[in-house]
C-alpha cells in the first residue's frame, strides 16, 4: 500500500529539486505532479517568497530562495522527529 505525500513533502521535494534552477517540466516530472497541481503548488511557493521564477530566454525557470532554506531545514528537523530518519523523495 502506498502512501500519499502530504502538501508539506511536496514543498520539500520542490524547494530542494529547485536549489538549481529548474523548469515547469522538470519540476513536474520529479515531483510526479500533473501541470494543474503544479501550478498551484509553484504559485504557491512563489507568493510565499520560497522560489522566484527566473528569466531564461523566452523561458521561466525557478529557483528556491534562501528563505525556502528554512522551511528545508524545520521540515528535515521535524521529519527527523517524527520517523527516525531523514526525508527523501518518494520517487
Amino acid at each position: 500500500m502506498s502512501e500519499r505525500r502530504t502538501a508539506f513533502e511536496i514543498y520539500w521535494e520542490i524547494l530542494v529539486f529547485c536549489r538549481t534552477s529548474q523548469s515547469f517540466t522538470g519540476i513536474v516530472n520529479r515531483c510526479n505532479l500533473n501541470s494543474k497541481t503544479g501550478q498551484e503548488y509553484l504559485g504557491f511557493l512563489v507568493v510565499k517568497e520560497y522560489l522566484v521564477e527566473v528569466a531564461d530566454g523566452d523561458k521561466i525557470r525557478y529557483v528556491s530562495t534562501e528563505r525556502a532554506g528554512e522551511y528545508i531545514a524545520l521540515f528535515n528537523s521535524l521529519y527527523r522527529k517524527l520517523f527516525d530518519t531523514a526525508p527523501r523523495f518518494k520517487l
